[in-house]
């Protein structure tokens, strides 16, 4: 479906449980509308690789208070990619687009996005990101803090074993061996402590749109958005 660009443009806010898809959903809507498209997700992980590389974590134990003291070294910024047809992640400069997809960051994201300091430095910056409106932007608090006001809330779900699955066949795809079992108990963890932790808790915004596209293609989750869309005045 085509549409005509409209004079006011607007905010839409994806938000929803890990491995939904919602960056993919995002991203495909985002070039439908010729809107822009922010990965909150991607900037936590990047924080997160960060804190690995950096020294804030170590066997696996988060340093919070070195990682909150280095959060002013750490610079994130976005760029297209024409290769894919969508922006790449960069933390001071270095590409980690690949670095952050990984099972090790994935284990250790939720501990970093729980941190206050973390969170606030963030979502300062994606709302920076989004004062012209014009984005699309995914993540799981975006229609619940950093855009409360936005203008159409999506909330994504899916059965935990589709979505681990899924996310196993993107690791194999890029040839990291993991076993379907720790990805499926990685997704179940992730999810009681996206919902559980105390700063900025996974919940669907009570305005919110809930798509559970367990059951379906990409071609189906785009006329499913069309058929949302039409709708808005």
């Amino acid at each position: 479906m085509k549409y005509s660009k409209p004079n006011r443009k607007i905010v839409i806010a994806v938000d929803g449980f890990s491995s939904c898809g919602k960056s993919t959903f995002a991203k495909m809507v985002a070039a439908r509308l010729g809107y822009i498209f922010i990965d909150t997700g991607a900037m936590y992980r990047a924080v997160t690789l960060y804190a690995i590389e950096n020294g804030c974590i170590e066997n696996g134990i988060l340093n919070e208070e070195r990682l909150v003291a280095s959060l002013d070294d750490i610079h994130i910024d976005f760029r297209f990619n024409p290769d894919r047809g969508a922006s790449d992640i960069y933390v001071n400069g270095q590409w980690v687009e690949g670095k952050i997809r990984t099972i090790t960051v994935s284990n250790l994201v939720s501990a970093v996005s729980a941190i206050g300091q973390v969170r606030e430095r963030l979502v300062a910056m994606q709302q920076e990101m989004g004062r012209e409106k014009g984005v699309v932007m995914d993540g799981r608090d975006i229609g619940t803090v950093v855009f409360p006001n936005a203008e159409l809330k999506i909330f994504m779900t899916a059965d935990p074993e589709v979505r681990a699955e899924r996310r196993y066949l993107e690791l194999q795809a890029k040839g990291e061996e993991v076993s379907r079992q720790e990805i499926v108990e990685n997704i179940r963890q992730r999810d009681y402590l996206d919902q559980n932790r105390a700063i900025s808790p996974l919940r669907k915004a009570d305005d919110a749109i809930v798509l559970d596209n367990g059951g379906m293609s990409l071609e189906e989750e785009m006329e499913w958005f069309d058929n949302i869309f039409s709708t808005l005045a």
